[in-house]
C-alpha cells in the first residue's frame, strides 16, 4: 500500500512537472536507483532516452532531477508527453511520441513551384520523416501567406490540413486559394512644383499598367519596388540642384476586396540651390592638382549629388591607387538660404598607407583558385591599389563562371598597416545541352544542336559542339579555348568545322558551297582591353553544281576547278568596353580581322572592320551607332575566290531587302556578292510601351545604308541602299529575337524587297 501511494505520488508529480517544469510541492523521497526502463517507444532509440537523464544507475535520485529530465526530455521535440513513474527503486520513464510527418504536399499553390515550397520547409525542419511540430506547420503557414504578400496576392487564404494515418504518422496539406493579384489603380506624387506629376510617375518602374502588364508585372506593389523608386524619384531631384528635397511619407491603401491598390507620396522639393564654389582642405600627399582634375562639381551650376558623389569616390580610389585603403574624404555643405547656394569643402584625410597581406577565395567549390588568382591585378605582399582590385574583380566577373563576385576587405589584427583581401563568389552553371528549333523569314526552320562547357573541370578552359541545319547555312563546328596556353594570358583556340551555305535566294537551285576546314589561333592580349588574335586554318571548298547554278561560279570552277584549297592566315584585333553584350546601353566595340590565302588553289586577302557605339540619352532612351566594312582582292594572277564574296541585305546588314540580295548579279540575275562591302546603322531605343523601364523588352527605330560592290565597281554613296523603320528587341528565352518592319527609302530597279523580317540571336 506505502509502494503504491507513493507511485500515484509521483505520477501527480511529474505530470505537473511536464506542464510546468518546475518543481512541486509534492515530493518523493530521494532513492538510489536499481533500474531505469523506457516505454512507449516507437521509433526513437532508447539510446537517446537515457543519453538525456540526468542521472545514471545507481545514482541518486531527487525531484530535482526528475524535473531536469522532463525538461531534457521534452527539449528533444521528439515527444509530446513525458511522465515519470517510481515503482520500489526502479524509475520508469514512459513516453508519448509526435508523430512523424509521412508526407507534405500543396494543392492550388500556381504561383510557386511545388518543389521549392518542400525546399524551403525542409530547411526549417518540415519534412518527410521528421516529428511532426504544430509550431512549424504554423511558422510554414505564415510564411506561405508573407509570400504571397510579396506577389500581391494579398487575398491568398492558406489551410492547414493534418491527416493522421497509420504508424504514428500524419500527412500534412496546405490548401491554398490564391485569388486575383491586386493592381495598382492609383499613383499619387502630392508637393512637386517643378516637375509635373507625369514626368516623375515616369520615373517609376511601378505603373498602373499597360497592354504589356502580364508580362511586366509593373502594376503588382511590391516595397522593394516601392523603395527603388523612390530612391529613383529622390536622385532625380538631388541631380536638379534640390539640395533639400526629402520624401515626407507613403501611403499604400488596399481597397476592402483587396484587389485595388492606392499609392500617395508626399514629398517637400525644398529651394534650388546653385553651386558657389569648391575648396579643397587636407591632406592630398602633394598632388592637390590631381585631384583638383578630378572634381566634378562644377560652380555656378545647379547641385547634384550625383557629382558629389563620383568627386568623393573618385578622391577615394584615387587615394587607394597609392596604397591608401582606409582615406576617408568627406564634402561638407555650407548653405547659403538666402542667396539659395551651396558652396562645398572637401576634406580629406588619407590615413595610413596599407598593404595587402593575402588574398582570400571563397565559394569556388567547382573552379580552381589558379583559374581566379591568374586574374588578378592586385598582388599580395603588394601596396593597396584600389584601380587593380577593381579591374580584378571586373576580370573575374567578366569569366562568366560566376553569378556574383564580392570584394571585401579586412583588418589584420595587430597590423594597422595591413589589410587582407577576401573575394567571394557564387558559381553558377557554365555548361549547357541545347536542341531546338528556330525559324526566320529568310532560312525557315533550322534544327540545332549544341553541346557547351565553359569552364571543363573547373579549369577555365572551352570546350563546345555546335551543329545547325537551317536552309542556307548548314554547320558543324566543334571549338576548344584555352584562354591561359601560356602562363602571360595567351589564349589558343582550335577549330574544326564543315559549313554548307547558299548564300543568297537561288529561286529553286540546288547547288551550295561546302568548306571544310580545321584552324588554329592564338589571342595576346596587349591591354585590358585590346587583344590581338593570329593564326591559320587549311581549308578545302567545294563547288556543288546544280540548277541555277550562277555563272561567275560556274566561270571560276571551269578556271579553277570545282575544289579548290586553301591555307588561310587570320590575324585580328578586338576591344570592348560594351556595358553588355546582349542588350547593351553604354560602351564601345571595336573589330578588325584580316584572312590572308598564302598557299594553296585560292590566293586572296580579306578582312572586316567593325565599329558599334552605344550613347545613353536617359535612364529610358540609348542611341546606337553600327558601321561595318569589307575588303577583298585576288593576289598574284587570281581574282578573289567567289566563295569568299560579301553579302549584304536583310537584318545584320540593310534591312528591308531581302536577305543578302543586294549588290552584283551575273548574267542569269542572281546575287553573287562582291569583295567590298558598306554597312552603317542607326538606332535609337526605347523601352517597349506598358513595359516600364524593362531592358529585356525594348522597341526601336532605325536608319539603315549599306551595298556589296564588285571587284572593278567603284564605290559610291550614290549607289547605297537605305531603308527606315521600326522594330521590336526581345531577350527571349531561347535568344535575342529582333523583329523589324522596314521601308525602303532608296532602292533601284530589280531590288528584291522584305518588308517585314525577323530573327533569333542577331544583331543590328
Amino acid at each position: 500500500m506505502k509502494k503504491q501511494i507513493k507511485r500515484f505520488r509521483v505520477r501527480t508529480v511529474s505530470a505537473m512537472v511536464a506542464m510546468a517544469f518546475v518543481a512541486n510541492a509534492w515530493a518523493v523521497d530521494p532513492f538510489t536507483v536499481r533500474d531505469i526502463r523506457v516505454e512507449g517507444l516507437q521509433r526513437v532509440e532508447p539510446g537517446t532516452i537515457f543519453a538525456s537523464l540526468p542521472f545514471r544507475i545507481g545514482d541518486l535520485y531527487n525531484d530535482e532531477k526528475g524535473s531536469a529530465a522532463i525538461r531534457a526530455l521534452f527539449g528533444l521535440g521528439l515527444f509530446k508527453d513525458v511522465r515519470l513513474e517510481v515503482s520500489g527503486d526502479v524509475l520508469v520513464v514512459i513516453v508519448e511520441e509526435r508523430p512523424t510527418v509521412a508526407d507534405v504536399d500543396f494543392v492550388g499553390a500556381k504561383e510557386f513551384d511545388k518543389d521549392a515550397l518542400k525546399k524551403a520547409l525542409r530547411e526549417i525542419g518540415l519534412t518527410e520523416g521528421r516529428p511532426y511540430d504544430q509550431g512549424l506547420a504554423d511558422r510554414a503557414e505564415q510564411e506561405l501567406k508573407r509570400q504571397y504578400i510579396n506577389k500581391s496576392l494579398y487575398g491568398a487564404e492558406v489551410v492547414t490540413t493534418v491527416t493522421p494515418i497509420e504508424r504514428n504518422r500524419v500527412n500534412l496539406t496546405f490548401t491554398v486559394t490564391e485569388g486575383e493579384p491586386a493592381r495598382i489603380k492609383e499613383i499619387r506624387i502630392v508637393g512637386n512644383k517643378a516637375f509635373s506629376e507625369s514626368t516623375l510617375r515616369g520615373l517609376f518602374d511601378l505603373d498602373t499598367g499597360g497592354m504589356l502588364s502580364w508580362y511586366t508585372k509593373s502594376d503588382r506593389y511590391s516595397r522593394a519596388k516601392l523603395n527603388a523608386d523612390l530612391e529613383a524619384l529622390r536622385s532625380y531631384y538631388l541631380s536638379r540642384g534640390f539640395l533639400e528635397f526629402r520624401v515626407d511619407s507613403t501611403q499604400v491603401a488596399i481597397s476592402p476586396n483587396k484587389q485595388d491598390i492606392s499609392i500617395t507620396v508626399n514629398v517637400t522639393e525644398g529651394e534650388r540651390y546653385v553651386v558657389s564654389s569648391v575648396k579643397l582642405e587636407g591632406n592630398y600627399l602633394g598632388k592637390d592638382d590631381e585631384f583638383k582634375s578630378l572634381v566634378t562639381i562644377r560652380p555656378g551650376e545647379p547641385y547634384n549629388a550625383d557629382h558629389v558623389a563620383q568627386t568623393t569616390k573618385a578622391f577615394t580610389d584615387y587615394f587607394g591607387n597609392f596604397g591608401y585603403a582606409f582615406a576617408n574624404v568627406e564634402a561638407r555643405p555650407e548653405i547659403d538660404r538666402v542667396n539659395n547656394r551651396v558652396s562645398f569643402v572637401l576634406l580629406a584625410e588619407p590615413s595610413r598607407r596599407a598593404y595587402v597581406r593575402r588574398i582570400n577565395i571563397s565559394g569556388n567549390n567547382r573552379t580552381r583558385d589558379e583559374v581566379l588568382r591568374r586574374e588578378f591585378r592586385q598582388f599580395e605582399s603588394s601596396w593597396y591599389d584600389g584601380d587593380k582590385i577593381k579591374l580584378s574583380r571586373d576580370r573575374i566577373d567578366r569569366l562568366g563562371y560566376f553569378k556574383e563576385v564580392t570584394v571585401e576587405t579586412s583588418d589584420v589584427a595587430g597590423a594597422p598597416d595591413q589589410v587582407d583581401l577576401n573575394i567571394n563568389v557564387v558559381e553558377k552553371p557554365t555548361g549547357s545541352l541545347q536542341l531546338g528549333a528556330g525559324f526566320s523569314s529568310a532560312e525557315k526552320l533550322a534544327l540545332s544542336f549544341s553541346i557547351k562547357q565553359e569552364n571543363v573541370f573547373g579549369s577555365g578552359n572551352y570546350l563546345g559542339v555546335d551543329v545547325n541545319t537551317s536552309k542556307y547555312n548548314r554547320t558543324i563546328v566543334f571549338n576548344s579555348v584555352n584562354p591561359y596556353f601560356t602562363p602571360d594570358g595567351i589564349s589558343r583556340t582550335i577549330d574544326l568545322y564543315h559549313r554548307a551555305s547558299k548564300p543568297y535566294e537561288d529561286q529553286g537551285g540546288n547547288y551550295e558551297l561546302a568548306t571544310t576546314g580545321a584552324g588554329l589561333r592564338f589571342g595576346i592580349p596587349f591591354s585590358e582591353l585590346d587583344t590581338v588574335y593570329f593564326g591559320g586554318s587549311v581549308e578545302r571548298t567545294q563547288i556543288k553544281p546544280g540548277t541555277n547554278i550562277p555563272a561567275a561560279y560556274l566561270a571560276y570552277a571551269n578556271r579553277f576547278g570545282y575544289t579548290s584549297t586553301a591555307l588561310p592566315l587570320t590575324i585580328g584585333w578586338s576591344r570592348d568596353d560594351r556595358d553588355s553584350t546582349i542588350a547593351p546601353s553604354s560602351g564601345r566595340m571595336q573589330r578588325l580581322g584580316a584572312e590572308v590565302g598564302v598557299a594553296g588553289d585560292a590566293r586572296y586577302v580579306r578582312s572586316n572592320y567593325q565599329f558599334q557605339q552605344y550613347v545613353p540619352l536617359n535612364k529610358q532612351f540609348t542611341l546606337a551607332f553600327n558601321g561595318e566594312l569589307g575588303w577583298g582582292k585576288g593576289l598574284g594572277d587570281r581574282p578573289f575566290p567567289v566563295f569568299k564574296n560579301f553579302y549584304s541585305g536583310g537584318l545584320g546588314s540593310v534591312r528591308g531587302f531581302d536577305q543578302g540580295t543586294l549588290g552584283p548579279r551575273d548574267v542569269t540575275g542572281a546575287t553573287i556578292g562582291g569583295p567590298r562591302k558598306i554597312t552603317m546603322n542607326a538606332e535609337i531605343i526605347a523601352p517597349f510601351p506598358g513595359a516600364g523601364n524593362d531592358r529585356t523588352l525594348r522597341m526601336f527605330g532605325f536608319v539603315d545604308a549599306g551595298n556589296v560592290f564588285g571587284e572593278n565597281e567603284r564605290l559610291q554613296f550614290g549607289d547605297l541602299r537605305a531603308s527606315v523603320g521600326v522594330g521590336l528587341s526581345w531577350i527571349s528565352p531561347v535568344g535575342p529575337l529582333r523583329l523589324a518592319a522596314a521601308h525602303p527609302i532608296r532602292k533601284f530597279a530589280g531590288d528584291r524587297i522584305q518588308r517585314l523580317q525577323f530573327q533569333i540571336g542577331t544583331s543590328f
